[in-house]
């Protein structure tokens, strides 16, 4: 564009402060306040200015674009008031999926945390005797139940992540010594956040047993010395070694711990309660296996394989637990009163072996007949409405996700989408800016919405959102 005429469109603009004192704006600033006004009319002229900037206006858009400013501050100012965390629906076949919050939370323990926190709550208040309490009780009482024996009294504290857990349970037992941990198990979880990184901070020494293939219990003996304080297994959650492998038993590990008189900790990460197995799962150890093995202390997540909300546990030996919750740090990564009530709930559900009420685990047992139908059904009423939408139910692949049972997969069934009208990142673009987000993934030149994911009422949703964006 011509410099002379992007000067013009230039002096088109209103200043801020003519564009302040016009009645549309001032009766915003009575509505919503000066200062937020103020903020959306200045982001609206520079939008304006980069447009100009960009040569994407003429003159006839300019003056149009000038017309409308009182209304794009109006809009800006809708944009910043809005929640940017929003419900979506995942249609993706993921059933943890990071990015997507993990296990969403049953509706029990959405009405419990709603009950807690509307109000005041006996949090840290024993009302039995009028005295100050600890907040541990309300789930520790729950998990003794779960996970212990007559062998172990078993404890539990709660963090706000695994590894947090982590952190916590090395610096109270390790600080100032040596920590064995096999190289094969120098993980990497979520967000680039390493073990060896968290054990640094954690003020403990690494040291390094065995290959990253082949570690023995012999390279765990002869790494022992005068400045070891304790062993630590990592479940390799997120992935796998196979071919020519080597690891020595949880059994082996605690035995050469009580030789060396060592503490034996083990992090789980995901960390299950409910045996895997009966969905078909292979490999995926629970909390009870690790204490009845004898390890001294377990770590796992809240929101993964458990089924409730973002935490970290750290749970095992009393004696052991108790050193750990007096560390000064377990008050820096303690949880609130909502994450307990969401956790009590939890892990009730288990108690009453009520598993259908956790959304997670009853995604894990819905069966390929039911996703069938259902894909069949979404397919029938986007095909009816748009016969020229090519779209099909085929066979798909759900995973667990989360760093949980790595290479593994649950049968499922997913409506496949083909479009003339535009490709798969197209139509997979304009199903996440949906009013309610859909998100789905794309295989070969199509997009899946795999239905394992997706709760049955909002089959509904997905089908509608087809047939407008088709339509």
């Amino acid at each position: 564009m011509n410099p002379a005429v992007k000067s013009e469109l230039f002096r088109l603009l209103p200043s801020v402060d003519e564009l302040m004192r016009g009645e549309p704006l001032q009766m915003l600033i009575e509505r919503e306040g000066r200062s937020i006004t103020l903020d959306s009319a200045r982001i609206a002229l520079l939008e304006l200015r980069n447009a100009i900037a960009a040569g994407a206006l003429d003159e006839a858009q300019m003056r149009n674009a000038v017309d409308d400013l009182p209304a794009a501050v109006e809009r800006q100012i809708q944009q910043s008031l809005e929640c940017s965390l929003r419900p979506v629906i995942n249609a993706t076949g993921v059933i943890l999926h990071t990015n997507l919050g993990r296990a969403p939370l049953s509706q029990e323990a959405l009405e419990h945390v709603f009950e807690v926190s509307k109000g005041y709550s006996n949090l840290e208040s024993d009302l039995a005797t009028g005295e100050r309490g600890k907040r541990d009780i309300h789930v520790d009482r729950l998990f003794a139940k779960l996970l212990g024996n007559n062998e172990q009294d078993v404890s539990t504290i709660v963090v706000n992540n695994n590894a947090a857990a982590v952190l916590l349970a090395l610096n109270a037992l390790a600080e100032g010594g040596e920590v064995l941990v096999s190289r094969g198990e120098l993980v990497e979880i979520g967000g680039s956040f390493r073990i060896p990184e968290v054990m640094n901070k954690s003020g403990a020494t690494l040291q390094e047993v065995g290959t990253t293939n082949r570690t023995r219990l012999a390279d765990y003996e002869k790494a022992i010395n005068d400045r070891t304080r304790l062993i630590l297994r990592v479940h390799r959650s997120n992935f796998q070694i196979v071919g020519f492998t080597e690891q020595p038993s949880l059994d082996e590990l605690v035995a050469l711990g009580r030789k060396y008189k060592l503490p034996v900790m083990e992090d789980l990460g995901s960390g299950a309660l409910y045996d895997l197995r009966q969905v078909g799962i292979e490999g995926e150890p629970t909390i009870a296996d690790s204490l009845v093995a004898g390890v001294d202390v377990v770590t796992y997540s809240g929101d993964k394989l458990l089924g409730g909300p973002q935490a970290g546990m750290i749970s095992g030996r009393r004696q052991v637990v108790t050193q750990i919750r007096s560390n000064p740090m377990f008050r820096a990564l303690r949880v609130d009163k909502m994450v307990y009530a969401a956790l009590e709930t939890t892990l009730l559900a288990y108690l009453r072996e009520d598993y259908a009420q956790l959304p997670a685990l009853r995604m894990m047992h819905l069966a390929e007949e039911s996703l069938d139908h259902r894909a069949r059904k979404v397919a029938e009423q986007v095909r009816a409405a748009c016969p020229e939408s090519q779209i099909e139910v085929v066979e798909s692949r759900s995973i667990l996700g989360g760093g949980s049972a790595p290479g593994t997969a649950l049968p499922s069934r997913a409506v496949a989408i083909h479009s003339q009208q535009m490709n798969a990142d197209m139509l997979l673009q304009k199903l996440r800016q949906w009013e309610t987000p859909i998100v789905a993934r794309i295989e070969g030149n199509r997009v899946l919405l795999d239905l394992r994911t997706v709760e049955p009422a909002q089959d509904s949703v997905i089908a509608a959102a087809l047939m407008r964006i088709f339509a």
